[in-house]
């Protein structure tokens, strides 16, 4: 099978500073990983963004370009470092210091997927490693940084929405306006991009109708690191989504609300392009 490294939609012509991506909603889970791991068919998914690249679809009618994985998370993580390698689960990989993702069993090559069920039996080669990093990981990054210096050259900066979605379970304890939140924006708190830009699209979604809450439970990891440099007009913004908004998380297929919510994360990425326009200069400070 054929495994391309990403999905990239481009607009008939680029006019944002604006990139989005999605680089957890991968679903080609092809026949040599499927025989290489324990898990079903249904639990294999459990730590994907699913459909969250669908939700993004009609966004290049916006003028604005969007990247998308098309290898699962629980095959090779792109929120992740390249040398986070787990010792646990890649052969011939030496053991130091971790830091807690890699301990939790989720590095570049995820050990475990939700509730922290065991991917493999054993362990895979060091050379399966660097494969899947040097075919995935590296391609899609080298496009991502393409997208955002071609943005920043052309605006004079560059926002990055990274988008994700969560479990339901996952932020029932992160209450606004007296019930869960719905969306959690993650700047690494205030480190990856300019807070204006944050207040835009906080203020923006709000009006929307979404209960947003920041930095809690997620905060953004490595892309947000990577690709948050305000100092240099590069923004990155995480955008976590709570997957029953649109999904039904037992048979992970899309519910009822789909459409209105795919409808809403448009025009929500569309205020937020017209409205971050104005700000160009306080967010390249």
């Amino acid at each position: 099978m054929s495994r391309p490294p990403f999905k990239l939609m481009l607009p008939a012509a680029i006019e944002s500073p604006v990139v989005v991506a999605s680089p957890h909603s991968g679903r080609i889970y092809d026949a040599d990983f499927m025989a290489s791991t324990v898990l079903d068919s249904a639990r294999i998914r459990s730590s994907e963004d699913a459909y969250v690249d669908v939700l993004l679809d009609r966004i290049p009618t916006l003028g604005v370009p969007v990247l998308s994985a098309q290898m699962p998370r629980a095959f090779l993580d792109l929120n992740r470092a390249p040398e986070e390698l787990d010792p646990a689960v890649i052969d011939d990989v030496p053991r130091g210091a971790m830091n807690p993702r890699v301990a939790s069993g989720l590095g570049v090559i995820p050990r475990v997927v939700a509730q922290g069920r065991a991917i493999y039996s054993g362990k895979i080669s060091h050379a399966e490693a660097q494969h899947r990093i040097d075919t995935f990981w590296r391609p899609y990054h080298r496009q991502l940084d393409v997208l955002m210096s071609n943005a920043r050259d052309r605006f004079g900066q560059a926002i990055l929405l990274d988008f994700h979605s969560m479990p339901h379970e996952a932020i029932e304890g992160t209450v606004v306006s007296g019930a869960p939140a719905q969306i959690v924006l993650g700047d690494r708190f205030g480190s990856s991009a300019n807070a204006v830009l944050v207040d835009i699209l906080e203020e923006t979604l709000t009006d929307l109708g979404f209960r947003v809450a920041r930095n809690a439970p997620f905060a953004g990891a490595y892309i947000t690191q990577a690709y948050g440099h305000p100092e240099r007009g590069w923004h990155a913004i995480q955008i976590e989504i709570d997957r029953s908004l649109y999904l039904d998380e037992g048979s992970i297929r899309p519910n009822t609300q789909f459409d209105v919510l795919q409808n809403t994360i448009t025009e929500a990425v569309s205020r937020f392009c017209d409205c971050a326009r104005p700000a160009r200069n306080l967010a390249a400070e």
